[in-house]
């Protein structure tokens, strides 16, 4: 399915970087998986599943993530502080151990950008709109400048963003509104690019213009259900006609 962006019905563009702009959803997984089977050995529990990771953690903050796969395995742990060192069994000790293991996993193995991604982004600058990357991950910096597109994105709001503004993360939409409001553009004149469940909710909570959900052969039907426009399998299946 190709999909037509008429440049005139839309000021701004706001994409999600893990598994839209950056190859990295999979790192992601995989050091979540880890993680929670190592927590799980032990205990009569069913194991940590891709399901449980779009369900419950993909496009969300850390400590977020954590408490809700928990929660789903009734599983109650201290909330802890940001503080807690990755040994300790809290909420955030869990997500720090986590965000270890995603770190360790990249500074040996540097990310990578979709170039089908860039050059959508690449274009839609050509042809004046405004493009933000948001990411719920406050190590978003590292990773575009690891994936070689560091001067991309005039606008980031990332975890970082969201604690010193106090915002909530997905599926709120304050992330995706916080983007376009720093390219000057408001929700009805605005895209969001996604891939997880939580995000394209945000999109739909926010009134944005129009929700693109990015499915890389994996739950299509999940993004359209819970508030993506359409569904493409990469970016490259989305043009902008000319002005």
């Amino acid at each position: 399915m190709t999909i037509e962006l008429d440049p005139s019905r839309f000021d701004a563009v706001v994409f999600d970087m893990d598994g839209v702009i950056t190859d990295t959803a999979g790192v992601h997984r995989a050091a979540w998986q880890r993680m929670f089977d190592r927590f799980l050995t032990g205990r009569s529990l069913p194991p940590f599943s891709t399901t449980d990771y779009l369900r419950y953690v993909d496009g969300r903050p850390r400590p977020d993530g954590v408490a809700r796969f928990l929660q789903s395995r009734d599983v109650t742990l201290p909330m802890g502080t940001p503080d807690d060192p990755p040994e300790v069994e809290t909420v955030w000790g869990l997500a720090n151990r986590k965000n270890l293991d995603f770190l360790r996993t990249i500074s040996e193995t540097p990310a990578s950008a979709f170039p089908s991604s860039v050059a959508l982004v690449r274009e839609l600058q050509t042809r004046g709109l405004g493009t933000a990357v948001i990411s719920a991950s406050r190590n978003a910096a590292r990773i575009l400048e690891s994936a070689g597109i560091g001067r991309l994105f005039p606008v980031c709001v990332d975890g970082i963003e969201l604690e010193r503004l106090g915002l909530p993360g997905k599926p709120a939409p304050d992330i995706f509104i916080e983007a376009a409001r720093r390219l000057g553009s408001t929700p009805a004149r605005a895209i969001v690019v996604e891939d997880a469940i939580a995000g394209v909710e945000a999109g739909r909570k926010g009134h944005f213009a129009l929700v693109i959900g990015v499915d890389r052969g994996e739950h299509a039907d999940e993004l359209r259900s819970h508030g993506a426009d359409v569904v493409v399998g990469d970016l490259a299946d989305v043009t902008v006609l000319a002005s």
